[in-house]
């Protein structure tokens, strides 16, 4: 490792525990480096595995394969040099800002006198200055941010690494801190030599790195690395900065090559039984496509700009604009989401034919879908326990995966009155079925 090389990331792989027994592969084969001055991002879906190489960094979780290397050592357990700033604060209630700040440098042993003055440093560094003695329900949520990245920033670490560290602000206030936190970096004075940032925000990973890996998900690997030559500060308005953001949008959103599937046609969106669908209810799918057909649609959308124009983030976009791809009432290409035939006929139909509609393109591109129905048909009574369903899943998938699945298609199903589902038993069952 060179001199300027912070972190060596080799073939690390990732593992847990599943319910057969066997293992839910969550990272594979993850390769990166950090180097000296360098801001890392790492974007990709909810469940990509993002926040999970965090905790294998910092040495909170040790890989199951592969290696973690800090300055030229191992990480098996928790590294001094490098600390970690999280999305929610976990800040402790009791404490006042400079008790909280000065955690971490109680765990180092330092004499009193040195742990308060290096606190309070931190703390008039990050703006809080005039806040030391202030409880967290007394400050807002920018500012017990701020705290967080003081408690990180106050052990002196070598990496910090950040964890979504904006997306529980409100616009304005995560724009002024992330602007803040860029003029210190760019002025020096923060110290520590190299971040790691966690992101579901592609505006805010190409505002911030100097080099963007999009990660994959189920399980999550690095399918591509962009650099972000722009000088700071960076404007949004650049074209060149807009380009990178098309750019992005493009890659995450490619087809990866499938195999054919028996039943589907071809130019599907190859799904599986297990594959795990988006939480996304029947109504706000309706909502979009009915978006994207009128003005100043009419039909066929940049991905950047409706989701700029709607006040979506990616990790909102995808997850809608993907069940409409898998169900065939869009396409998307080229960074470019356009409605299919049978999505212009759902637009236009009245509610009884949006079902039915609905209910085909479920029940055609949805295996589990076709699957419950078809265990339904096959039961004489036609009702089954979500445990029959529940069950299956989780041999594929992580629990809570197979829970947001199961209530996906659940919704998506009752909308389509493909079947039914009641709470209070916890069955599926057929009011019609033929």
């Amino acid at each position: 490792m060179s001199a300027s090389m912070l972190l060596d990331i080799h073939a690390l792989r990732q593992t847990f525990p599943r319910a057969d027994g066997g293992e839910l592969l969550v990272l594979d084969g993850i390769e990166l480096q950090l180097g000296q001055g360098q801001i890392v991002g790492l974007l990709g879906r909810t469940g990509s595995g993002k926040s999970t190489l965090l905790r294998s960094i910092a040495g909170l979780m040790p890989p199951s394969a592969g290696t973690v290397t800090y300055l030229g050592q191992p990480v098996v357990a928790p590294a001094p040099g490098i600390a970690m700033v999280f999305q929610g604060f976990a800040l402790f209630p009791w404490l006042t800002v400079l008790e909280n700040v000065q955690l971490g440098l109680e765990a180092l042993g330092l004499p009193d006198a040195e742990i308060r003055k290096r606190a309070l440093a931190a703390i008039d560094l990050i703006g809080l200055d005039g806040y030391e003695s202030a409880y967290p329900r007394e400050l807002s949520g920018g500012m017990r941010q701020r705290v967080g990245f003081a408690r990180a920033l106050v052990v002196h670490p070598n990496i910090l690494l950040m964890d979504e560290p904006f997306s529980a602000l409100d616009v304005l206030t995560a724009e002024t801190l992330r602007t803040d936190f860029l003029e210190l970096w760019g002025d020096g004075k923060l110290p520590i030599k190299g971040v790691i940032l966690v992101t579901h925000n592609i505006e805010e990973a190409v505002l911030m790195c100097d080099r963007i890996l999009l990660f994959s998900s189920n399980p999550g690997r690095i399918i591509r690395e962009i650099g972000v030559d722009l000088k700071r500060p960076r404007n949004r308005l650049d074209p060149r900065f807009r380009d990178l953001v098309e750019e992005i949008y493009v890659a995450m959103t490619a087809r990866r090559p499938v195999p054919p599937k028996a039943g589907i046609s071809a130019g599907a969106v190859a799904t599986s039984i297990d594959t795990i669908l988006p939480r996304i209810s029947a109504n706000l799918l309706s909502g979009f496509i009915e978006t994207l057909a009128a003005e100043p649609y009419s039909g066929k959308a940049d991905l950047p700009v409706i989701a700029e124009l709607l006040h979506m983030e990616a990790d909102d976009l995808f997850p809608v604009s993907d069940a409409l791809q898998m169900l065939h009432l869009v396409e998307i290409e080229g960074g470019d989401i356009k409605i299919t035939d049978t999505g212009k006929q759902f637009v236009e139909a009245g509610t009884d034919d949006r079902k039915k509609i609905f209910q085909r393109q479920l029940l055609s591109y949805v295996p589990l879908a076709a699957h419950i129905r078809r265990v339904l048909q096959e039961r004489a009574n036609h009702v089954a326990p979500k445990s029959r369903f529940f069950d299956e899943l989780e041999d594929h998938m992580s629990t809570e995966d197979a829970e947001v699945t199961l209530r996906s298609v659940t919704a998506w199903g009752r909308y389509a009155e493909a079947f039914a589902y009641d709470d209070d038993s916890q069955t599926f069952s057929l009011e019609n079925p033929t």
